[in-house]
This record gives structure tokens, C-alpha cells and sequence, in this order.
């Protein structure tokens, strides 16, 4: 008689935070002035929408749209004067989106997996769309970065989103661009960790000592010049990638404590979708046969004649993580479609994050912005 051994059932991923409900928000305005809607894509995954009550009717709206593990925090820093404070003082109405990847959500760490796909035909369009419906006829911009941008674009050439007033890009847009050694750490990553972890964390305090993500944290730590442990995973590693997400010296020390709570862990699974679009130097689609999926087209740079809004496409020249990608952006879509309305600026000594994190900010990059809202309200 011959036995069988039963192999081990497969140990199951840690599972935290099952709750869809939002983490609240951090800022200093009038709580009377904040409007939580509450918000479901169409697909019912939740999401958050908030809108920033300015006392006054007739504004044009602004949606924010914040990248992958940051969220709606990110544009009403406490502690400097934001994004947020600038749009209000200038004469516009804020709304907030918290997309899918928001680290006010789960989703990054546990629940539904999605790619960058469900983000740009179900979060942006629904949330366009709801915003419409609250201020009729006024014009809609859009403040959007990194993977909020990028999502953007595949909605825009889709033409989920026509008629935006005007779109301000920061950091990424449609020919994102990473570093060969990121690239490289990007691939190896996915492969080698898939099995053993679903997401790289960036709070040291939160997973201990001794734990499964330590060799990931004291490779982060590897030349930094920084001691705290979040700092290392964020500037120094981009969770692993080798890239640097902000200039160290633009973030105050205030907003520097808080890296934990602006930015969450980086979800291993979207690396397929990322890589593909990494290696196509263009926003692809991921699903390929999915009919769902069909509006979306398959390469957005192909389809960027559908562009019907002026377009800003707005980096810091120190940017760590997708380098020179909007200068590219511009080049291309100025030889390929040269009756696009898009202009290109760089800020100088910025990188990143620190575009909109940054202690002077508000001085240095919002101004750019500002001014190009200005001459299409």
C-alpha cells in the first residue's frame, strides 16, 4: 500500500482592517464647512467624497485627486498652509476623492483587489459625475497626482470625464517613466514576495521588530541618512523600489512625524499592471477580455486625441520616482498631437511629494497652479 502525504494547507496572509468605514481627516477648517458624502462607486465598492463648503455659491469646483497610498490628507496639511487653504482664498470650492487606493480605506492591505482599470472607469467617472450634479453648469477642474493623474488620463481618453474645465498633472501623466534599477527592484519584488506577503507596510511601529517585514524595513535603511524607520521606507526606498518619493529638506519636521498616516502600504498585487504599464512607456489597460472593461481603451497615448480639456502637466526636477516622465509627456503629445492645449512646467528643487507636502508649497508650486486655473474660470 502506498501513502499519500497531504501537503500543509497553505498558511493564509495576515487579514486587517476589514471595515470599509474612513479614517477620519486631519485639518483645521470649521468642521461645519467639511461635508462627508457618502459615496459608493459603481461596481459598490465604497470610496470617500468630501466637499469643502466656501460659505458662498457660484465657485468653480476643484476635485483632488491624491496618489496610490496617500489619500485626501494630503491636500489639507495642518500644519502648513495647503492646497486646500490656496483654492478657498483664490475663490473655488474643493471636493476630495478618496479612490479606491486611499490609505483611509482597507483596500490596500485586505477586501476587494482592483487595478488601476476599476480606478479610471468607476471611482473618477462616479465621482465626476456626482459633483455635476451639485453644481450644475459651474466649471469642474481637476488638481490631480502620481496614480491619481495617471488614472485620470485613461478616464479622460476614454471620455469618461468630457468637459472638464481644465486638469493640472503632477508628477505622471500618460508616458510614465521609472528608473532601470526601480523597474528592475519592481519585477524581482513581485516575484520573490508575492507568496509571502500581499503588501509592503511603512510603519515600523505597527509591525514590530520581529516581524516578516523586517529584512524589507533595514534594506530601506541601507545609505539613508535619515534614522526614522518610515522616512527610510519613503524617501530612501519608496517601499523597496530604490526610488526617493520626496526632497528631504522641503518637508517640515511637523508633517515628517506624520509620514506614517499620509502614506499607506503599497499593495504587492497592482505590480502586474504596473509593470505592464511601466514597460509600454503609455497608461495600457490591464483587462484584455474583460467586457466590463471595454470603454477603456487599450493604450491611452494612442487615444489622447480625446482630450478636450487644457492640461498642466506640472513636476518637480528632483522627481526621485517617475523622473523626467511629464517632460516626456509634453514632447510626445506636442509631436503627436499638436492641437492638444497642454504646457509643461518644472519646479526647481522639488521632487515628488514635496509638491504638494512641502513646506513651501504654498509659495513654490500652488502659484502654478493657481494662475492656470486663473485664465480658464
Amino acid at each position: 500500500m502506498i501513502f499519500k502525504s497531504t501537503p500543509a494547507p497553505r498558511r493564509q496572509l495576515r487579514r486587517v482592517r476589514t471595515t470599509t468605514t474612513l479614517r477620519p481627516l486631519r485639518h483645521r477648517l470649521d468642521p461645519a464647512h467639511l461635508e462627508e458624502i457618502p459615496f459608493r462607486a459603481a461596481d459598490g465598492v465604497r470610496l470617500g467624497l468630501t466637499r469643502v463648503d466656501p460659505g458662498e455659491n457660484g465657485r468653480p469646483a476643484v476635485l483632488l485627486l491624491h496618489g496610490h497610498t496617500a489619500s485626501a490628507d494630503m491636500f489639507l496639511l495642518p500644519e502648513t498652509r495647503n492646497l486646500v487653504d490656496s483654492l478657498l482664498d483664490d475663490g473655488y470650492e474643493p471636493w476630495l476623492l478618496d479612490w479606491r487606493g486611499s490609505c483611509r480605506l482597507p483596500y490596500n492591505e485586505t477586501g476587494q483587489r482592483y487595478t488601476y482599470d476599476d480606478v479610471a472607469l468607476y471611482d473618477i467617472p462616479a465621482a465626476v459625475s456626482h459633483i455635476r450634479e451639485r453644481i450644475g453648469d459651474r466649471p469642474l477642474f481637476v488638481v490631480a497626482h502620481c496614480i491619481g493623474s495617471l488614472t485620470l488620463s485613461l478616464s479622460m481618453t476614454a471620455g469618461l470625464v468630457p468637459g472638464l474645465a481644465g486638469v493640472v498633472s503632477q508628477g505622471v501623466f500618460l508616458t510614465p517613466k521609472l528608473a532601470g534599477r526601480t523597474s528592475l527592484r519592481m519585477s524581482v519584488a513581485g516575484e520573490l514576495l508575492k507568496s509571502r506577503i500581499d503588501h509592503i507596510p511603512v510603519d515600523f511601529r505597527k509591525v514590530g521588530l520581529w516581524s516578516k517585514y523586517t529584512p524589507l524595513f533595514a534594506l530601506a535603511s541601507r545609505k539613508a541618512d535619515c534614522p526614522d524607520p518610515t522616512c527610510q521606507m519613503l524617501h530612501n526606498s519608496a517601499w523597496g523600489s530604490g526610488a526617493s518619493l520626496f526632497v528631504h529638506e522641503n518637508v517640515s519636521e511637523a508633517t515628517h512625524d506624520r509620514l506614517a498616516e499620509l502614506l499607506g502600504p503599497a499593495p504587492l498585487w497592482i505590480l502586474p499592471h504596473l509593470r505592464r504599464i511601466e514597460l509600454a512607456r503609455s497608461v495600457v489597460r490591464w483587462h484584455e477580455t474583460d467586457g466590463r472593461y471595454g470603454s477603456l481603451p487599450r493604450n491611452a497615448l494612442d487615444a489622447a486625441g480625446r482630450i478636450d480639456t487644457p492640461v498642466l502637466l506640472l513636476a518637480g526636477s528632483e522627481n526621485g520616482l517617475w523622473l523626467d516622465s511629464q517632460k516626456l509627456c509634453h514632447e510626445v503629445l506636442a509631436r503627436r498631437q499638436p492641437h492638444l492645449d497642454v504646457r509643461y512646467t518644472e519646479i526647481p528643487g522639488y521632487g515628488h511629494l514635496d509638491t504638494f507636502l512641502g513646506r513651501g508649497a504654498a509659495l513654490d508650486v500652488f502659484g502654478h497652479i493657481l494662475d492656470f486655473l486663473g485664465e480658464r474660470r
